[in-house]
Formats: structure tokens, sequence, C-alpha cells
């Protein structure tokens, strides 16, 4: 009640009031766009919004209540359950018979549980409520399917560097930021600040309330150094430029040094990304297909490993899943390497795309009808598992591929063991071919 506007975080003083104020989300909410229309002649019915955090799903439905001439109700589900629920229920109601509609925005919806989501269901079908979730979670599986079907999905996307440069600039412009103070901030480490923020308005201007507020002031101006920025970020440096490249000279110092069987130089470049601010689950699928583009069958555990990493980054986050992120990096520089997964991939996609008009061969076509069987579907189909030796010598490959060998296996690790199966296999057809 007697917080002053100039107290409130930098976050909450800088929020977006109107669309020309909203940064981002211009898919949705550009010129013409379907979100944009709905907001402009108050048509807003039931919807969802659903985006990774900070990247305005609360202001946007604050900037729809401001346009709106409907009552609106703000409601966490963090903090509330059905007994509140009913409440607001009770109250919107009300509003309905006297001709006032009522948005509803419920923040966090995911948090909800079935009853507590079904309790919202009645009053979307007789039109008592226009509800208006939040989410980060896939609303696919975080929200009852009857209430979703009634809800149009909006996805909100992370916003670009671009954009929270921008945001961040305003913010030392605006009175409402720092613009009745002085301060001088170098734009290359404003662009630092946004990259930090990996597409989140949130933090990016927490960092920089912080970075100015831990700034040098000589003669009545707020100096922010690289320094300043390091010590905000807990980071020794802030790696990316500008242009993003270094991001993709990392992933690739990563990738080549695992090929080139170098722990310590994985080790490292791992480290170098998740301390830069990385997505441990970006570095996790990553790896994942390194293990099956350059180990493969020469380790088919290599994949195991990967994936289970994937997993552990994806319950648990940073900073504990760097362990499992180096375990993964580590067992893929030691495993022995083959691309020939890789090899036999590329080589038939160059087929596939040449030769795209080239039918399935008749006896491998499945037969479920009458017609079918009597176009031949399915005849001289050899099942395998009824030969002694499971084999036989039944042609798979259209009759212009014939022979085509796509897959050339290596003698390192366990490929060299699959590879003498792969040379009994075609001996034995060899010898039977009929």
């Amino acid at each position: 009640m007697f917080l002053r506007e100039e107290d409130l975080p930098l976050a909450a003083r800088m929020r977006p009031r109107t669309l020309e104020e909203f940064v981002g989300q211009k898919q949705l909410l550009g010129e013409g766009k379907v979100l944009r229309r709905m907001i402009e002649t108050d048509s807003v019915g039931s919807m969802i919004f659903w985006g990774p955090p900070g990247v305005g799903k609360t202001t946007l439905a604050r900037i729809i209540a401001n346009k709106t001439k409907a009552s609106f109700i703000d409601f966490s589900a963090v903090t509330s359950g059905i007994k509140e629920i009913k409440q607001v229920m009770e109250q919107a109601e009300k509003n309905r018979r006297y001709g006032e509609k009522t948005i509803l925005f419920v923040d966090e919806i995911h948090r909800f549980n079935k009853a507590q989501q079904d309790a919202f269901l009645p009053f979307v079908e007789r039109g008592s409520i226009i509800l208006i979730g939040a989410t980060t979670e896939n609303p696919s599986f975080e929200v009852n399917g009857a209430l979703l079907s009634r809800c149009k999905v909006f996805v909100l996307q992370a916003l670009k560097t671009d954009e929270l440069v921008s945001l961040l600039q305003r913010a030392l412009r605006d009175e409402r930021g720092f613009g009745k103070q002085k301060v001088e901030i170098a734009p290359e480490l404003v662009e630092a600040i946004a990259v930090f923020a990996n597409g989140d308005a949130r933090s990016a201007l927490s960092t920089l309330e912080m970075a100015v507020l831990n700034g040098e002031t000589h003669d009545g101006v707020t100096v922010v150094t690289r320094e300043t920025i390091e010590q905000c970020t807990s980071k020794k440096s802030l790696l990316y430029d500008k242009k993003g490249e270094e991001h993709y000279n990392l992933i690739s110092a990563l990738h080549k040094s695992m090929r080139n069987s170098d722990p310590d130089a994985a080790v490292y470049w791992l480290a170098r990304m998740l301390e830069a601010g990385e997505d441990p689950l970006y570095v996790a699928r990553r790896i994942t297909r390194f293990a099956s583009e350059d180990i493969g069958l020469a380790d088919p555990r290599a994949l195991e490993v990967a994936v289970a990493a994937y997993q552990a980054c994806h319950l648990i986050g940073m900073p504990e899943c760097t362990v499992h992120l180096t375990e993964a990096a580590v067992y893929m520089s030691l495993a022995p390497k083959s691309n020939a997964l890789y090899v036999a991939y590329e080589s038939a996609k160059k087929d596939a795309l040449t030769m795209l008009a080239e039918p399935v061969p008749l006896v491998i076509r499945n037969a479920p009808t009458k017609l079918m069987k009597e176009l031949e579907y399915g005849k001289g189909y050899q099942y395998a598992h009824d030969t002694q030796d499971k084999l036989t010598d039944m042609q798979c490959l259209p009759d212009s591929l014939a022979g085509r060998e796509y897959y050339r296996p290596t003698e390192e690790g366990l490929e060299a063991r699959y590879g003498a199966r792969l040379a009994e296999i075609k001996e034995w057809k060899k010898e039977h071919k009929k």
C-alpha cells in the first residue's frame, strides 16, 4: 500500500502498458496478426499463453485487461484452491447477469490439479468467464483436455537478442527505469546482458538493474564496466559475441574434441559453454547426435549414455547436471569411433531424393484388402522367422537399386562384430539366391 513505484524492481517498473510498448512476439502481435486484432477489437476469447519465463505472458494479459471493457481478475494457481475458484466464479456469474464480461487470468495454470481445472469448465462453457491461462509447460500434458479444447493456445517464443537489447536501451532512457540518472554502459555490454538473459526479459532487466546499482559513481555519473557485469552474473567472462558466432564455434570445438578422442579438451569446451549460460539441453542434444554420427555401432551404448544425460539435464537442470554432461562428453571421447551410420544415411538420402518415384516392390507390400491381394500385393513374401537360418533371399530394394550398399561397417570396436555378421548374411544370400 505504501510502496512507491521507484521502489519496485526494474522489471516491474518497465512492464509494458500497451501493445506499442510490448517487445517481441511479432508472429502473434504484428500488424494484422490474429491476436492483435482480437485485442484491438475487444473480441478476446478463452486462451492459453504457452512459453518460457520472461517472454510477456502476464504482461500480455494485463494489456488485454487495460484494453478490454470486461472486469479483470488476476488469479494465481500457486496460492489459490477450489474455495477461491468458486468465490471468483460466483462473482463472474453475477457480472454475466448484469451483462458484464469477466476475464480471469490464471498464472501458472499447469499447477492446478484436474479437479481445480474442472471447476472452471462449466463457467467457460456458459460464457461466465473468459479464461486466459499462462504456462511454461506443454498444455497438451498439463491442462485438462476438455478445458484445453475450449481455449485457443498461443505459443510465445523466447525473445531474440536484438529485442532484449531494445528493451534494455529503453530501460536506460525511460524515466520509469534509469532515465532520471546518468548511466554509462558500452553497447557491447548491453548486448552481453541480452545474450546472458537467454530470451528472458525479466532476467535481462534484473541483471541490468543489479549492474547499475553496483556500478561506480563519479560526479553524478554511474559507470557500468565489464567487471561489474561479470560479478553480477557470477561469470568469469561473457563468451558469446553479438552475432552469436562464438555459440557455434564452441559447440564445434566440443564436437571435434570428442571426435578426436580428447576428453580434456571436450570437458574444457563443455565448461566454457555451460558457464557462459548455454542451455544444457542444447548441449545434451548435440552429444546425443554425436553418439550415433561419430560412434554408432562401434559402441551402441554411447547412445544410451547420451540419452540418459539428456534426461538427467531435463530432470534436475543447472548447475547439478554439469556432471552428467561431463560423463557423457568423456564417454564419447573415449569410445571407438565410426561414422558408418552417418555415411549410410547420407548415401541413401541422395538416392531417395533423386529417385523419388521408386515404387515399393510388390513382394514387401502389405495386403489388408481383397483388391490388394488380387493386385498381387505381398505375393511371394518370405517370413524370415519361418526359416531355419532366419534369413531369406527376398529382394527388398527396388530393381533399379538392387545390390546397392549403403552401410559399410568399420573394424572399430563392436562394429567389427556387426561387420562380420553382415558379411555372413551377404554370403548366405549369395549362396541361396534363386
